[in-house]
């Protein structure tokens, strides 16, 4: 009797080099599940299909990294911004460019098509939201309400709302017709990266920046897409149904097809893909276990049949109504199409690259269908690896008879990488804060060199004090971290935060004040001016460093103390003289021009960095907004 194949719940299913630079922006097709759209630091937005190596389409005309970028529902169309604050709406089908859309002063963050009507709703880093009439290539309405700049943007089902969400901790709801903001849920305490409507219900959802959310599309339940896991969740009690571990890091994008969720992540030029099959993920019903804090005890659904229905949506039969036009306040929105506009569009290229697969996905939409469309065939998922083969390819070659404990652990085939553009690989300039491997360090240089062929084996001995080599000098190194964090956190303990900053600080040791400054970061009520003056110095270097971290933690740091301060700094640097002798306004006055004189210094940092592609690039720009006052 033939034994059953035990199959994976989740897998990975491919990487590609999507762009010759960086990605800096990416998005499932929702409806099919199967076609990516990458936007990179080259300009440039490339079509996919997932598990497909070769890019479809390559779409121009953007003149500076593509930050965002949306599919509409039927994925005939694609809406790009750029990092400028220009907008431009590419025809699929017709493989050319629709509309280019300005009047953005700043990134565009997040996009989103209405779902009946042929608009477009676009999120800046200026904190504006507009609503642009693509056929008329005019801006309908502009949305204002958001401090810092808005993450992502969502429209309802039936259309009649715009959900927001934004850096400033908030999300928003606005009425469409009316043209005003219906409700505010202030519940985050931090940054909120992504919103979602439930697909029949009243609800909606948010997460912060480290989650990436999705309804099932019955609405039964909520996928998370954590770090490197997958959780489902119930409401009403609130409750987790399933936790599934998936390797894929930060996920940038999930979509539902065949039963299987498809989740996609970024780093650097690469994308990779990965499968769910939700057949074999418990959606409803019994609490799951989380395996990752099994300590922690769940709340156990519970019936509540006193519990009102909620409304659903109303959908539309035919195109939703338009928003009320309003008085535009700048010219760039209610100007006509100019020439200038008319060069970028004729600028602007859609490049089939792989004429075969446009074919099968875009040219059948154009012609009469007689028969039902094809549905698309699930992934197969692989089998799962045996442990016994698991533990035969952990082995040592013959060549290096080194015996180690091998754990017993799932062994990942690595698929191939393939490539649309040859890409050269460099060492990065900046160490990033996440990776899956160690910088600049390999295997064979903690081993000893093999000269003759006949000496290639070694004993445990030689190879365990090879590896041990440094092993001392780093837990010194940590040891010496440690007591310093002990030093600065009995000062801590005081009460007396400006005494422990000014303790790290001394201590010479940036990571020192890194550890820091994450803590006093959380809570903004502890800064105050003194402070300032000890941590902008410190701020200045933190920039310069070459760890992502580092310069991640002084952007923040610097962010905080421009939100909180610099109103006050120039207020008091602008106001005329006392009359009289006031030592407290002396004082306070004096740490003003000092924390002035340490911000213009950071400024021109700031500017420098400001053109910088990706992530960095936008935070640095959005301090150069931020720091304008000072000019």
């Amino acid at each position: 009797m033939a034994t059953p194949v035990v199959t994976k719940t989740a897998w990975k299913l491919q990487e590609i080099v999507a762009h010759a630079s960086n990605v800096s922006s990416l998005v499932l097709g929702k409806a099919s599940g199967r076609l990516l759209a990458t936007g990179g630091d080259d300009c440039r937005v490339n079509l996919w299909s997932i598990n497909k190596p070769n890019c479809i389409m390559s779409l121009t005309g953007h003149t500076s990294p593509v930050e965002s970028v949306r599919l509409n529902t039927p994925e005939e169309l694609i809406v790009a911004g750029s990092q400028s604050g220009s907008i431009r709406v590419w025809d699929l089908e017709a493989a050319k460019i629709l509309r280019t859309l300005m009047g953005h002063k700043a990134n565009i963050c997040s996009l989103d098509f209405h779902p009946y009507g042929e608009f477009v709703a676009s999120g800046s880093q200026d904190t504006n939201i507009k609503l642009w009439d693509i056929r008329r290539k005019g801006c309908v309405f502009r949305y204002r309400g958001h401090s810092q700049a808005v993450r992502c943007l969502r429209f309802s089902p039936d259309g009649k709302w715009l959900a927001s969400a934004a850096d400033d901790h908030t999300v928003k709801l606005w009425d469409l017709t009316a043209g005003k903001m219906m409700s505010e849920f202030p519940g985050h305490t931090g940054p909120v990266n992504v919103v979602e409507f439930h697909p029949n219900e009243y609800l909606l959802a948010s997460g912060s920046s480290d989650r990436s959310v999705l309804f099932n599309p019955d609405g039964c339940c909520l996928y998370s897409g954590c770090q490197d896991s997958l959780r489902v969740y119930g409401w009403e009690p609130e409750r987790c149904f399933d936790v599934v571990l998936v390797n894929w890091g930060k996920v940038a994008d999930l979509a539902i097809c065949n039963d299987q969720l498809i989740g996609v992540a970024f780093s650097q030029s690469n994308v990779s893909s990965y499968v769910v099959d939700l057949t074999r993920v418990t959606r409803t019903g019994t609490v799951a276990r989380d395996p990752v804090q099994d300590h922690r005890p769940l709340a156990q659904p519970l019936p509540n049949p006193s519990a009102p229905l909620r409304r659903i949506y109303e959908r539309p039969s035919t195109t939703c109504s338009k928003p009320q036009r309003v008085k535009q306040n700048s010219e760039s929105e209610r100007r006509s199409p100019s020439s200038e506009d008319d060069r970028d569009e004729r600028e602007s290229r859609a490049e089939i690259q792989n004429a075969e697969d446009y074919n099968e996905i875009f040219q059948p939409k154009n012609s009469i269908s007689r028969t039902p469309p094809r549905r698309s065939e699930p992934f197969p998922a692989p089998p799962e690896d045996d442990a016994a083969t698991a533990k035969e390819a952990a082995k040592p070659s013959p060549a290096m008879d080194v015996q180690f404990p091998v754990p017993n652990l799932e062994v990942l085939p690595r698929p191939p990488v393939v490539a649309s553009t040859p890409a050269p690989k460099a060492e990065p300039a900046i160490i990033p804060a996440t990776r899956n491997e160690p910088i600049g360090l390999k295997a064979s240089d903690f081993l000893p060199a093999v000269k003759i062929p006949q000496q290639a084996e070694l004993v445990d001995e030689d190879a365990m004090s090879q590896i041990r080599k440094g092993h001392d000098t780093m837990c010194v190194v940590l040891t010496s971290r440690h007591k310093n964090l002990d030093t600065v956190r009995a000062v801590w303990t005081m009460g007396d935060i400006k005494t422990s900053v000014d303790s790290a600080v001394a201590i010479n040791d940036l990571s020192v004040v890194v550890d820091l400054l994450n803590i006093v970061n959380q809570k903004a009520s502890l800064w105050k001016l003194d402070l300032c003056t000890t941590v902008l110095p410190q701020i200045e270097k933190l920039l310069q460093s070459k760890y992502e971290s580092y310069v991640q933690t002084g952007c923040t740091s610097l962010k905080l103390i421009l939100q909180r301060f610099l109103p006050l700094i120039t207020d008091m640097l602008a106001a005329p003289p006392s009359v009289g002798v006031d030592i407290s306004r002396e004082e306070r006055l004096h740490k003003c021009r000092l924390c002035y004189k340490q911000l213009k210094s950071i400024s021109g940092l700031v500017k420098s960095k400001s053109g910088l592609s990706g992530r960095h690039g936008s935070t640095f720009r959005e301090l150069h907004l931020l720091m304008a006052s000072l000019d």
